[in-house]
């Protein structure tokens, strides 16, 4: 058998970009054949992008893409299954990729976008081939992609966790991010009260209701502060009828601050990586517990 050099390991993992002990081990079974080597990791790459799908992905990060002129912009999400995977520089590169992609080919969903070519393949086989280089599952979860009205301004937070995009008409750059940056802090559902959920409303309404029933006091009195407890939760949900977090007063809502700069607000977009994923929690007690009792069973 042909000798397993250090350089060999090198240059085949330079072509596939698979770990050195993964290069080395397709090189031993492929009996020095480079082209047998690149064949072998290329299944078992896929075959870890396999394994590790059935795994929860919650972590990861959110990518943002501003063309030049500002008009053009795109958020995606990437999840991947730790916090420290979605530090990884490759990972990092992915996404922002992923981003870009999504802002110059407007693909229509995440079926078309892993479609799309990426460094000579799909992404879809990129993001395949980086499961298998780092072991855990990936995957592109949403993605949005913004034709401003006017200029769209972005903020990313915590890490990345956190991603904001917002069409301003009016105002200027400033104002743009302070936006961005108030709807990263607030977190509003939406724009105003058109947009908050039915559901949602009258799960407060009935909340408020019951609350106020408590109170004796006579049926009008009793809708007002039904009314009242409703409106002040829009207020609380909605963009434009929060406090803005750098007003001087402490009472200047975003609507006001708008009028006053004579500007607009066309759209916004916020991301919260891992928002609505159910997550896996690990009880230890009960998993040594567990242990314990399959043990004792063989005895």
């Amino acid at each position: 058998m042909a000798e397993i050099t250090a350089g060999m390991v090198k240059e085949l993992r330079e072509k596939t970009d698979a770990p050195m002990m993964e290069c080395k081990k397709a090189l031993t079974e492929a009996q020095g054949d480079m082209v047998k080597a690149e064949e072998i990791l290329r299944v078992k790459l896929g075959s870890k992008a396999s394994k590790a799908a059935a795994r929860i992905a919650a972590e990861g990060i959110v990518g943002i893409y501003i063309a030049a002129d500002g008009k053009l912009a795109s958020m995606v999400e990437v999840n991947c299954e730790t916090d420290f995977v979605a530090k990884n520089d490759d990972f990092l590169a992915f996404t922002s990729k992923v981003a870009e992609l999504v802002a110059t080919q407007n693909p229509a969903d995440v079926a078309e976008l892993s479609a799309l070519p990426m460094d000579g393949s799909t992404v879809e086989t990129v993001r395949a081939a980086l499961v298998g280089k780092i072991g855990e599952n990936m995957a592109i979860r949403r993605f949005v992609r913004i034709e401003g009205a006017g200029q769209v301004a972005s903020y990313i937070h915590g890490g990345s966790k956190i991603g904001v995009l917002v069409d301003l008409v009016g105002g200027d750059e400033a104002l743009a991010k302070d936006l961005a940056m108030h709807i990263a802090a607030n977190k509003p559902k939406s724009l105003d009260a058109s947009g908050v959920d039915a559901a949602l409303i009258e799960t407060e309404r009935r909340i408020a209701t019951e609350k106020a029933a408590e109170s004796g006091k006579p049926a009008d009195i009793v809708a007002k502060m039904v009314e009242g407890t409703v409106q002040k939760f829009l207020k609380e949900v909605t963009l434009m009828g929060q406090v803005f977090v750098k007003a001087d007063d402490g009472k200047q809502t975003i609507e006001q601050l708008l009028k006053q700069k004579n500007a607009q607000i066309n759209g916004f977009t916020l991301y919260l990586v891992g928002e609505g994923i159910e997550k896996k929690v690990d009880d230890f007690a009960a998993e040594v517990a567990a242990q314990a009792a399959a043990a004792a069973a063989k005895k």
